[in-house]
């Protein structure tokens, strides 16, 4: 079940039990008097769209706080595959940045790790936990030719 039709089943539920809270049930001898006029308010939900123009493109800062390996989701030679660009999903920055990418190539593989951390300025910031897809582009010292791109973060 999807967070809107959760949000929309439990706002209706709380409008039915709203409306049944305003009038008690009259003995079945007597005549029902008139049940007083019950206003419930619209209630605005939110909805969220999927953002649109691709993942957010970042350069490593070098700086980060605590910096960790990050796993990348895809990984794609660009520029005569002299560069690969990578897309991984990540946090919303300053809370987390992209520290430092390190690329180690080899005759048979190019192993690409990404290190994020908290930025220094995120030391005073109440961190929100929502998913950001970020991207950066790496340079090769050699077109990758047959070599398979290997994410360091996984090893």
């Amino acid at each position: 079940m999807g967070m809107r039709t959760a949000t929309t089943t439990f706002l209706a539920g709380c409008l039915m039990l709203a409306a049944g809270c305003g009038a008690a049930a009259a003995p079945a001898q007597e005549a029902a008097p008139a049940a007083p006029a019950t206003t419930v308010a619209a209630i605005e939900v939110p909805t969220t769209t999927p953002p649109t123009g691709g993942p957010k493109q970042v350069k490593p800062v070098g700086n980060a706080i605590n910096p960790r390996k990050a796993r990348w989701k895809t990984a794609k030679p660009v520029s005569k595959n002299r560069k690969v660009r990578l897309v991984w999903w990540s946090g919303v920055e300053p809370c987390t940045v992209l520290d430092r990418v390190k690329v180690k190539e080899t005759t048979k593989r190019v192993t690409i790790t990404l290190y994020e951390g908290a930025a220094p300025e995120a030391k005073d910031v109440s961190c929100i936990m929502i998913a950001v897809e970020k991207t950066t582009t790496v340079k090769l010292k050699s077109p990758l030719g047959n070599r398979k791109i290997v994410d360091g973060a996984k090893s």
